[in-house]
């Protein structure tokens, strides 16, 4: 896959993992994908914040619990823009809440925290020097983010406000689009969109930035959340694997609609998805 070079405004763009311990989560990851880290942050910090790197481009970082944080580990999900103050703005007028109001990652750009109408946690980017995942959609890369909601309806309304995103209802479930991203993935894969024909992508998945996943009512009491996919050669594998690893293999690995896929717990309680693109299973639904 072609190493990226940025992302535009409204693209998730990076992922980490908050850690009570950061150094004892590298193992599994290192293990499970490949990652070799290096801790950015200047030596003598008490907090950590890893970079877990494929051939040398930057994937995904295993950090630190920030301070006033529950000491939980999880993972988190970045979205690009361009002014981080505006868009906390946005976020406010739009009924969600500013956890951590913007502030400078020494000159590696500038980042907020905030939560939906319905609690879920998400963060914003704006960069400077560092621009994101460059290495996406490959064996323990990031592949997708998908908001687990209770009220698509709702989210749409506030995400729309936000970043622009409008809602595409498929038979394989609902995603999230950004009008013209589509464009800009053509411009830096040129021939994407007749790949993505060839493959029997439906209409408007060019422009697919995002996944939802609906939560059951009668389900258990799952708050609203940001998940994390990596994807994978080959899931059943990857779930063994985690598992020697002293992770937790949650659910699956099950066929689920162009993937087959598994939810994975890592030795310190952050959950992912692992998924592996199955061409056969595209008629699937969700």
């Amino acid at each position: 896959m072609p190493e990226r070079d940025g992302y535009i405004p409204g693209v998730p763009c990076w992922v980490d993992t908050s850690q009570v311990d950061p150094a004892a989560a590298l193992p599994f990851y290192a293990g499970l994908f490949g990652w070799e880290f290096e801790n950015v942050l200047p030596e003598g910090m008490e907090a950590k914040y890893f970079i877990g790197r494929i051939r040398g481009g930057d994937v995904a970082a295993v950090g630190s619990v920030p301070d006033g944080a529950p000491p939980m580990s999880m993972w988190n999900t970045y979205i690009w823009v361009e002014n981080a103050e505006e868009t906390a703005a946005k976020v406010r007028d739009a009924g969600g809440g500013v956890v951590t109001e913007p502030f400078d990652v020494m000159d590696s750009g500038r980042m907020a925290v905030l939560t939906d109408p319905e609690g879920a946690v998400f963060c914003l980017w704006q960069p400077n020097s560092h621009k994101g995942a460059t290495v996406v959609n490959e064996h323990g890369s990031l592949n997708f983010n998908s908001l687990a909601t209770r009220d698509p309806g709702a989210a749409e309304t506030f995400y729309g406000a936000v970043f622009g995103w409008k809602m595409l209802d498929l038979p394989t479930g609902m995603m999230w689009t950004l009008p013209g991203y589509g464009d800009h993935l053509e411009e830096s894969t040129p021939g994407l969109r007749d790949q993505m024909a060839q493959v029997g992508a439906p209409e408007g998945f060019v422009d697919v930035v995002a996944a939802i996943t609906p939560i059951a009512d009668d389900g258990p009491e799952t708050p609203a959340h940001w998940s994390v996919t990596f994807a994978v050669d080959d899931a059943d594998a990857t779930a063994a694997k985690a598992q020697e690893l002293g992770g937790t293999v949650v659910a699956g690995p099950i066929d689920a609609p162009w993937t087959r896929m598994a939810v994975i717990e890592d030795p310190h309680g952050a959950t992912f998805i692992a998924s592996q693109f199955v061409l056969e299973n595209k008629d699937l639904t969700a």
